[in-house]
């Protein structure tokens, strides 16, 4: 068996749709080709939107689709641990700050910049004094990764780059300098919230042994700042392989939001595997 481990990563916030399943038999075929390893992987940090019955349901929808994985699945909930412990170190390295600004603080403050929504957030932390006195008050923070101690600590962030195998939105492929400014001050994790997804995905996907992260080009962008937190943490770099989105016959991507049919509608209506596989094109 091949290095080539890669993964899908679904979060249980609703049934799985059309887009889901192209994603997952993507990654799936990849791992088949190339005779390596195909994990699933729950991202059930959002406690407010992930329910029981979603995480069950996806394990259903993957399995009637003809696909197998490893097991124990990976579920995020169960490794809070591992991100406070990438979080603290990141601390103790003067590399995070408390930011008590709420998003639309945030907002204000970018479109009061010099070049307005052109520019992503960049703050700094509090006076100690201040700092602490708002801590003792019980008032709600996030944690954000300084990008300027971030490039101190690095000797500079402009070297940094990813392969991509796939393609990016705009068609980018081969080595990808990387861009982690695009983000901005990125939030690592909230007060009432252990991690935030960037600092989970590039912890798992470490502890995982994933060598390719198979998924939807939206989510190129991502890479920039991830590809930052592992040169932080001295994680390996896996390569990126971003895929097409699908969308639906007006053009639309499917999502959760705008009620695409889901993978259990389908079966119900007597929609076969094989018949989805062929429409999907695989």
């Amino acid at each position: 068996m091949s290095a080539f481990v890669t993964r899908f990563a679904p979060s249980p916030t609703g049934y799985l749709h059309r887009g889901h399943a192209f994603s997952a038999l993507t990654a799936f075929e990849a791992a088949q080709v190339a005779g390596g390893r195909f994990l699933l992987r729950v991202e059930d940090i959002d406690r407010t939107r992930c329910r029981p019955e979603y995480e069950a349901a996806i394990h259903e929808d993957l399995a009637w689709l003809g696909l197998d994985w490893e097991t124990p699945v990976r579920r995020q909930s169960d490794h809070m641990s591992d991100y406070g412990a990438a979080l603290r170190e990141l601390s103790e390295r003067g590399l995070t700050y408390r930011c008590f600004r709420t998003r639309r603080e945030v907002a204000e403050a970018i479109e009061s910049a010099p070049h307005g929504a052109m520019e992503a957030f960049r703050g700094a932390a509090l006076p100690p004094e201040e700092e602490a006195r708002r801590v003792e008050a019980g008032e709600p923070y996030a944690w954000r990764l300084s990008l300027d101690a971030a490039e101190r600590a690095l000797g500079g962030i402009g070297g940094l780059s990813f392969l991509e195998e796939g393609e990016g939105p705009n068609g980018e492929r081969g080595a990808i300098l990387a861009r982690p400014r695009l983000g901005g001050d990125v939030v690592l994790a909230r007060k009432d919230v252990g991690v935030a997804y960037h600092l989970a995905v590039v912890t798992d996907d470490a502890s995982q042994g994933v060598s390719h992260v198979i998924r939807g080009n939206d989510l190129f962008e991502a890479a920039h700042v991830q590809r930052l937190l592992q040169a932080l943490l001295g994680l390996p770099a896996p390569t990126y392989c971003h895929h097409r989105l699908l969308t639906s016959p007006d053009g639309r991507r499917f999502a959760k939001r705008d009620g695409a049919q889901t993978l259990r509608e389908l079966r119900a209506s007597g929609m076969t595997p094989d018949s989805l596989r062929e429409e999907l094109g695989f």
